[in-house]
């Protein structure tokens, strides 16, 4: 892998190969677990916290233990799925998910649920990567880079169950109440477990120098995931008192370095992504876009139900907007696939809701709410669907899914810093002026993207159409 921009290298094949359709619906449905179950909790914490009289610092963890559990899994799952391909772990995953989903409808308290939390974050794990594996395997079994509308299809649908998260979650609380958003994976684990099981490839270890390559490196692991862990734990409530965390960072992302330099079969292969520079950038692009993406759902659902005094499922419909404009931005976005110029247009729409979001108050019209959502939803479908696009082209064919797993885990990294941006500025509750210092907050963000992406040359050489 080098630094400049390239597609996953086919294998030649023959002209009545395709790529095989019938992946379709299980990549899909695998990749979105994820998503909606990162975003549904976000209209489901308040009435949580009712339920178990616990305070939202404790209800905070609801979101921290899947991030944590999503942002260390997924490099890992992803490594594992390069090496052994994505039918077992991806089935192992949809099992998880159907047992964390059985615990949270069953859970007799707030620890019980944040168990079901972790559990659904260690589950979702394995179907994003297994998606970008799949896709990549078939461009090389067929010849040919596999069809532009199956990446936009899998960037529409993972943004729409990010964005309807919400929504769906208001909706599922005013029938059934918040345990609803808990048994809605179990539906959707049985169809993975079936659809998995029957069209997923039974593939075999990757073969090198005439051998299976099946080494992993674990203390690789184990130090990848004491770095995460002690960062994030550090950012879900950083203080002067928890300086620890923070040190201890330091010592296993340096042991990390100097093990991933020294083992000839590396978890992370340093000096290959060290090479790709603008896999790096996508990478803190993504982390970027992610701060503002989620620092504006949590901060703004938790200011409707607050602030504004608004039900769970009048929250929820407040956020459709969002949905919808997300879901006709990445519609549109991929059919000309130009990463930059989608990425542009999501940046300068991100500062344009940011802007907008500074003249909310208690009394704002509800249109202006409703706009508001709107807005925010357009880089959220554009932004999606160009990252995604970027990492597809930029990264190692032979690591596609460890890529896209270190895709997540910089997204949830971000969903992590506007957790803790989120509790910094709503500590006197969610009030307006929490929320203005937050959108402050953002805009900043947003602002940085954008230059970032400005400044970007190569981003014009990624994802353009082939003739």
């Amino acid at each position: 892998m080098t630094g400049s921009a390239h597609a996953p290298h086919p294998a030649p094949a023959g002209p009545e190969q395709s790529f095989d359709r019938r992946l379709i619906t299980p990549l899909i449905l695998g990749s979105v677990l994820n998503p909606i179950n990162s975003s549904i909790i976000a209209v489901s914490l308040v009435p949580i916290g009712e339920a178990f009289h616990a305070q939202p610092s404790q209800t905070a963890w609801l979101v921290s233990a899947l991030y944590l559990a999503t942002a260390v899994g997924q490099p890992i799952v992803g490594r594992l799925i390069d090496i052994h391909g994505p039918r077992r772990l991806f089935l192992a995953g949809a099992g998880l998910v159907g047992i964390a989903g059985v615990l949270g409808v069953l859970a007799p308290d707030l620890g019980a649920l944040i168990v079901a939390r972790a559990l659904l974050g260690l589950g979702t794990c394995a179907g994003y990567p297994a998606a970008m594996y799949l896709i990549g395997s078939e461009a090389r079994r067929t010849g040919s880079d596999s069809p532009a509308t199956v990446l936009t299809a899998l960037a529409i649908a993972n943004q729409t169950m990010a964005v309807i998260g919400p929504t769906l979650g208001g909706l599922l609380i005013g029938v059934g109440g918040w345990r609803a958003t808990f048994a809605v994976n179990i539906p959707l684990s049985v169809a993975c477990l079936v659809l998995g099981a029957l069209r997923l490839p039974r593939a075999k270890a990757r073969q090198e120098g005439g051998r299976p390559t099946s080494r992993l490196d674990f203390m690789g692991m184990a130090l990848f995931a004491t770095t995460l862990v002690t960062l994030l734990l550090f950012l879900m409530s950083p203080s002067v008192a928890r300086w620890y965390l923070p040190a201890l960072t330091a010592a296993a992302a340096a042991g990390l370095t100097v093990r991933e330099l020294r083992t000839s079969d590396p978890f992370i292969d340093l000096r290959v992504l060290g090479g790709n520079l603008p896999l790096l950038t996508t990478y803190c692009r993504n982390l970027l876009a992610m701060i503002v993406g989620y620092g504006f759902l949590y901060g703004y659902a938790q200011w409707l139900g607050e602030g504004r005094g608004l039900s769970a499922p009048t929250v929820g419909l407040v956020l459709l907007p969002l949905f919808l404009a997300a879901l006709i931005a990445s519609a549109v976005g991929g059919r000309r696939i130009g990463v930059r110029a989608n990425l542009v247009a999501g940046a300068v729409a991100q500062i344009a809701a940011c802007v907008l979001l500074l003249v909310v108050h208690t009394d704002t019209a509800i249109w202006l709410l409703l706009a508001v959502a709107l807005v925010m939803g357009l880089p959220q479908g554009l932004n999606g669907l160009a990252l995604q696009h970027a990492v597809y082209h930029q990264a190692d064919p032979e690591h596609m899914a460890s890529s896209a797993g270190l895709l997540r885990t910089f997204t949830y990294l971000g969903a992590m810093i506007s957790s803790a941006a989120t509790a910094a500025f709503y500590r006197q509750g969610a009030d307006t002026g929490g929320l203005r210092d937050l959108t402050v907050f953002m805009l900043v963000v947003a602002v940085l993207f954008l230059v970032t992406t400005l400044l970007d040359r190569t981003l014009s050489r990624v994802g353009a159409p082939r003739p």
